[in-house]
């Protein structure tokens, strides 16, 4: 047994959290590969490294002086470096190297790599083990995105001659040979790609929740744990908004069959929540979690005879395509068909739209409707239990919610159900209430 552990920057903002992060991974041997973030907020009024890290950067950029931003962020590191009583060890030599490079050519993705850098150094020397410095191991194409094969086949290789080591988190190496980072978040996404490369068996993802809710705790009082979730169940929650772990950490490990465990640093006997491709384990509730989002737009475009009009919904879409936006739903009926958009995205160019589906597919009629929220209910029980979407009708009904749209895939994996944005705590509380108690 082996696996990778990513440690998220709550779980490394001080020395105190880095002791409970080093007594996880020495209690279970199989723990070998440590993905370390940059250190969080110590407490509601702190800052994130990589926060100050951007300052810095800005500072550098409008040519001004960074001495007393570098030496805040060093003395944030150094305070880590004496709790854990590192004696001999400094990073006087990187940051130095961090202002060097500020003054002369500042450069955005380096300067915010820095704390998973700086924090994988001391993670590294804290365990004795190798570090593995991401822009070796991990790399990127020219459009931004990553290079799958490259970075599979270097960081396989680096893994294969290192049974433990520290791999720092959220950045790896461009096309044109600089530092580049994932987006917000994705040290999730280094951890996973660490997992696939050197073929583990557990991913497990340490953070400061145990794992994945039902439903929203600011909606819901406390909402129960999952236990087991499918990737297909977490990519739909994700999609509506649930948040624990950055979606595109899930691809690089579901290729490979690799489970993840969402785990809690601060109460580590918490089983947290597993996520897999398939289980057997028995769901205690016909769904698995509800999930959502508020202000959407829909698009409601009537045409007599529609059902018989070859390319009348591709001629649609195309208006949206033309003006780059998304779609995100498409309930329809034999005459009808409604397109759901965001609604920031849509404002500023419904007129054109609009114009554009006119002259495009000449429909009857369209009307707009803003101020929609949509709410995943989603389950892979759903399946096998019949009668969920009555029960969901009806208990959105006794709680005087109104049904604006309602969409279920054919997966029957999840509904989607749509309604008004003042409408949306009321109705997250009663379908939870009604499906989970």
């Amino acid at each position: 047994m082996r696996k990778v552990v990513k440690f998220g920057g709550s779980s490394l903002a001080s020395a105190e959290q880095f002791k409970k992060v080093g007594a996880i991974i020495s209690s279970d041997a199989s723990r070998v590969y440590v993905v370390p973030s940059a250190p969080g907020k110590r407490d509601s009024k702190d800052t994130k490294v990589t926060d100050m890290l951007l300052h810095v950067y800005k500072t550098a950029s409008e040519g001004k002086d960074i001495s007393a931003e570098i030496e805040a962020i060093k003395a944030r590191y150094n305070e880590i470096i004496t709790g854990l009583g590192l004696e001999g060890f400094t990073l006087d030599q990187d940051f130095e190297e961090i202002a060097n490079s500020l003054k002369t050519e500042p450069e955005k993705d380096y300067t915010a790599s820095r704390g998973e850098y700086l924090n994988g150094k001391i993670m590294a020397a804290y365990l004795n083990i190798p570090f593995i410095d991401a822009k070796d191991v991990i790399f990127f194409n020219e459009d931004g995105k990553l290079n799958t094969y490259k970075t599979e086949k270097m960081l396989g290789a680096k893994l294969a001659e290192n049974p433990r080591a520290v791999v720092p988190g959220f950045y790896g190496m461009g096309k044109n040979g600089k530092v580049k980072t994932f987006s917000r978040g994705g040290s999730d996404v280094t951890g996973s790609i660490v997992a696939q490369a050197g073929r583990v068996d557990v991913y497990e993802n340490w953070t400061d929740v145990s794992g994945f809710l039902t439903a929203d705790p600011r909606i819901v009082d406390n909402p129960e744990p999952i236990k087991y979730i499918t990737y297909r169940e977490l990519r739909e929650l994700s999609y509506m908004g649930a948040s624990v772990l950055h979606e595109d950490a899930i691809f690089p490990v579901r290729q490979v069959g690799i489970p993840i465990n969402i785990r809690n640093t601060n109460i580590p006997t918490d089983e947290g929540t597993w996520i897999v491709e398939s289980t057997a384990h028995k769901q205690e509730h016909v769904i698995t979690g509800i999930a959502g989002k508020k202000d959407f737009c829909t698009v409601f475009i009537s045409k007599a005879m529609m059902n018989s009009e070859i390319g009348f919904c591709r001629k649609v879409l195309q208006a949206f395509e033309d003006n780059n936006i998304s779609v995100e739903h498409l309930p329809s009926g034999i005459d009808t068909m409604t397109v759901v958009v965001h609604e920031e995205e849509f404002m500023e160019k419904e007129q054109k739209v609009i114009s554009g589906i006119h002259r495009l597919a000449a429909p009857d009629s369209i009307e707009i409707e803003s101020g929609l929220a949509l709410i995943a209910v989603v389950g892979r029980g759903m399946r096998s239990a019949s009668g969920t979407a009555g029960k969901l009708c009806t208990a959105l009904a006794q709680a005087g919610v109104n049904i604006k749209m309602i969409d279920q895939g054919s997966s029957e994996l999840n509904i989607i159900i749509g309604v008004r944005n003042r409408d949306f705590e009321v109705a997250t509380k009663a379908i939870y209430a009604c499906f989970i108690g």
